[in-house]
């Protein structure tokens, strides 16, 4: 395997339904960074039931006050970071046209800048492995991969596990369909 294939930059990560009763039950995750010194990713799918405003104390622009946080990992909840897109950022650094932040003032003045097809989420806190601890869980495969897309990244979270199970095809029908807890099964 190569060194450039064995990192996980850019793509989503999906719990395999043996992450049952942790925190990353039936989550996704985009990786955001992976390289020798480890992996940094955020939950996608994991709404915190806040909006930005209610959670950050600062003068934000009403843009993003009405924002849902999202709840990145179980790492360091008072970090925040946010993804970002538009469509004039060919080479930001997560992938084409989708950036990584977490300083507050970058975020207010994405906030106050005018794009029509700029998307912003944000996060509080993070998924994060030391070295090679992202590896040893993909060889016990407790995730699944599936190409990122700007459409899953910034699209609806509701049942996102579950749609990205049905698009991997028959094979994970069975695991998308399954009750969170089989014991009520």
């Amino acid at each position: 395997m190569s060194e450039v294939a064995k990192y996980l930059k850019g793509q989503l990560l999906l719990d395999s339904g043996q992450l049952a009763g942790s925190f990353f039950q039936r989550t996704v995750i985009l990786v955001c960074e992976h390289d020798v010194e480890g992996a940094f990713g955020l939950v996608l799918n994991r709404a915190s039931g806040n909006k930005l405003g209610e959670m950050v104390v600062a003068n934000l622009p009403e843009q993003l006050k009405d924002q849902m946080l999202y709840v990145g990992g179980p790492v360091q909840l008072s970090a925040l970071s946010f993804l970002h897109s538009d469509n004039f950022l060919p080479e930001a650094a997560v992938m084409p046209n989708l950036e990584l932040g977490h300083s507050l003032d970058a975020l207010v003045d994405l906030g106050e800048s005018f794009s029509t097809t700029k998307k912003i989420r944000t996060f509080a806190g993070y998924a994060g492995w030391s070295p090679g601890q992202l590896e040893d869980e993909m060889k016990r495969n407790a995730w699944l991969t599936h190409p990122a897309s700007l459409d899953l990244i910034f699209g609806t979270t509701e049942k996102l596990w579950q749609s990205i199970l049905r698009q991997k095809g028959p094979k994970y029908q069975l695991l998308a369909n399954m009750p969170e807890d089989v014991s009520l099964n």
